[in-house]
């Protein structure tokens, strides 16, 4: 009997001291997976520095395209209602300013050169008489009246012919034309249309035999040795740009080659079905590589404004998240999870995740994450 008591006594102990060895680990805190406690060698090889604010120049980009520069496009149409006979640029031509493009048949220049030829037959037959009166009016055979409204009409003639050729200027004839007309008296209703400047027809709206006004625009030549490059900036960030400021233009036609140039307008009004402002620069395009209606995107370097940076050096990669080390005293450091801009200069933007009150971890942080990870895997 003594034996068997003391038997359950001993079992009793055992498992009541088993019961409290169960209570102890249980006890135990968790270890957090985000703190490390790096060992002496390593904690003498970091780095610390306080999160801190510098100026940055954000880079706003927005969609765009190629477009022509307006100060080197002419729209080119007939000066006179005619036919047309003949069609002599192509479209993508290039061609010189003066050179022919097309030209028209025109009865209305017809009856104006016959006009102009009247007037100045006239002329010639009122100066003849108006040289005749002085002379009969210094032989006392006319008098003083007489010579006044030859004078007079000799006067008319002069108006009427000059009114003439500068309707057949209208018309687009020539002064030289108009003398040669004048010489020979030989009239001829074809019309030229001519370019007005050097550059490629980038635009051809007519045919042979088709009836043409004086308003139609025929053809369209454009300079394309300079292009612009414009897009739309969204009205919430139009503060941010102003003429002058630095632009890159990627064009994805070029492999996204970036070209560089300056804002040389910014809108002052706001689109109101896109709530955009329209903003260009203009670019060289001597080599002819930019062609209009290229899509492009435009990077324009905003102005700059004070943010919270931290080094790129700082940042560790986790789970495809950006993170940091910020020390937390006594050699103990927590990973951190934080949104971050591009890196700038060697430096990224905090879009959260800090609120400037922190030291981290510039040198060595790499190390110590796998030494962190080390733990994790470890169960330390």
């Amino acid at each position: 009997m003594k034996k068997n008591a003391l038997f359950l006594l001993l079992t009793a102990a055992l498992l009541a001291g088993c019961n409290n060895d169960d209570k102890t680990v249980a006890a135990a805190p968790p270890t957090d997976p985000a703190q490390v406690a790096p060992a002496p060698e390593l904690l003498s090889q970091l780095k610390l520095a306080d999160v801190s604010t510098q100026p940055v120049a954000e880079t706003l980009r927005v969609a765009g395209r190629i477009d022509f520069d307006e100060q080197r496009l002419a729209r080119i149409g007939a000066t006179i209602t005619g036919r047309v006979t003949e069609v002599d640029a192509l479209l993508g031509q290039e061609v010189k300013k003066g050179e022919v493009l097309a030209r028209l048949n025109s009865s209305e220049l017809s009856t104006q050169q016959l006009a102009y030829l009247r007037a100045r037959s006239q002329l010639e037959l009122n100066r003849r008489n108006a040289e005749r009166a002085k002379s009969l009016f210094e032989a006392d055979v006319i008098g003083a009246a007489e010579l006044q409204r030859r004078e007079s009409e000799y006067q008319i003639s002069v108006a009427e012919t000059r009114a003439a050729s500068d309707q057949l200027q209208l018309l687009g004839v020539t002064p030289a034309a108009i003398e040669r007309l004048g010489k020979q008296g030989a009239v001829n209703s074809l019309t030229p249309v001519v370019s007005t400047l050097n550059g490629f027809v980038v635009e051809r709206k007519l045919a042979q035999g088709q009836v043409v006004q004086p308003a139609d625009a025929l053809f369209v030549v454009a300079d394309l040795s300079r292009l612009w490059a414009v897009a739309q900036v969204p009205d919430q960030q139009v503060n941010q740009v102003k003429v002058g400021q630095s632009v890159n233009i990627e064009v994805p036609a070029l492999g996204n080659e970036k070209l560089w140039g300056k804002l040389i307008y910014v809108g002052q009004t706001i689109n109101p079905e896109t709530r955009t402002v329209l903003v260009r620069t203009e670019l060289d395009n001597r080599d002819g590589r930019l062609k209009p209606a290229m899509l492009a995107s435009m990077l324009i370097e905003a102005r700059a404004v004070e943010r919270l940076v931290v080094p790129a050096s700082a940042v560790v990669r986790e789970n495809d998240e950006d993170h940091v080390f910020v020390g937390e005293g006594d050699g103990v450091f927590r990973l951190l999870k934080v949104k971050l801009g591009p890196e700038q200069g060697g430096q990224r933007v905090v879009l959260s995740g800090l609120k400037g009150e922190e030291k981290v971890v510039v040198d060595g942080a790499f190390h110590l994450n796998n030494e962190r990870n080390r733990k994790e895997m470890e169960g330390s």
